[in-house]
């Protein structure tokens, strides 16, 4: 499986090729799983909670994959990759799949291949797949738009906290924890709760089925993880009730051809010949303020479409 997602993550042309013909023979084997995004700022506990919930599947008799996804860096390109040491029970699990990824500075603190990553490790019988992202502040949006139901992991004390949060990343969270709600910070959490409700009240659900919850918790203490999770299966039974789930898998396949598109078009402009050139010659007078950054992407979309033609 490990191989099967390193050829479906291979940008090299023939290993494309390849990943196609191996997700079309996989995708009528990848539907019955329960897609989990999980989110939340850097230091609110992801990993810790992670490896609580999913050891708490996996004991239940659940198999648990975590596409754990690994922000790179723009100035050497590289990344960690820790996860899989910071969940070190899920780790050796045999009934878990741990898989890092990078970034490789896509948006959404999502690799470009998460999505083709979820079809392998459901199609290989995981039944449950959480994909744990970056961190708020990035087009979460994406996320979203991949998973049956997204988390927003919070710290307690809301105050300017709250001031700061996208009022976007809310919008499309189904259920806001408050994690690391033990000990001092008990009373903290409780009144973080408090307000971030209060916020929720204020914006329209985006499904008529659920009104999005905000719930206490602490992965470290293992403390409200089973409140949590039996929300989440209660939300799938609502959507499954109503048909929203399949209908929204439906347009998430839709805006996954969409995506592939644009990013298939951006590699060959790229690696075009009658672009290659101009590429240079075109972000060098657009870091020299000589060309507005529009006039030269028209230009080159110009140049490719002609090469196209």
């Amino acid at each position: 499986m490990g191989r099967a997602i390193t050829l479906v993550e291979s940008v090299h042309p023939e290993h494309t090729e390849r990943a196609q013909e191996l997700l079309t023979r996989l995708l009528p084997h990848a539907t019955a799983s329960h897609r989990v995004g999980i989110t939340g700022v850097p230091g609110v506990g992801k990993s810790t909670f992670i490896d609580e919930l999913g050891t708490r599947l996996t004991s239940a008799g659940s198999r648990v994959a975590v596409l754990a996804v690994d922000p790179t860096s723009t100035r050497t390109g590289g990344s960690i990759l820790g996860d899989k040491t910071r969940m070190a029970r899920l780790g050796v699990d045999p009934n878990a799949f741990i898989r890092p990824s990078p970034t490789a500075g896509t948006l959404g603190g999502v690799s470009r291949r998460t999505r083709e990553t979820a079809t392998v490790v459901e199609a290989a019988g995981y039944d449950t797949v959480l994909i744990e992202t970056v961190g708020v502040g990035q087009s979460e949006t994406v996320v979203a738009e991949m998973v049956d139901f997204f988390l927003v992991l919070m710290l307690p004390g809301a105050g300017d906290e709250l001031q700061g949060i996208k009022k976007g990343v809310l919008e499309l969270a189904d259920l806001i924890a408050v994690n690391k709600a033990d000990g001092d910070n008990a009373t903290a959490a409780r009144h973080a709760a408090a307000d971030y409700s209060a916020a929720m009240r204020l914006l329209q659900p985006a499904s008529p089925t659920w009104t999005p919850r905000v719930l206490l918790c602490s992965g470290l203490h293992a403390t409200g993880i089973d409140e949590l999770w039996q929300t989440v299966t209660e939300h799938r039974a609502a959507m499954t009730a109503t048909g929203e789930l399949d209908d929204k898998r439906t347009e998430q396949r839709v805006r996954w051809m969409w995506a592939t598109v644009e990013d298939r078009i951006a590699t060959n402009l790229r690696n075009d010949r009658a672009t290659s050139n101009m590429i240079t010659e075109l972000e060098t007078a657009v870091r020299r303020n000589l060309t507005p950054a529009t006039a030269a992407a028209d230009q080159l979309v110009a140049a490719f479409q002609s090469g196209a033609r």
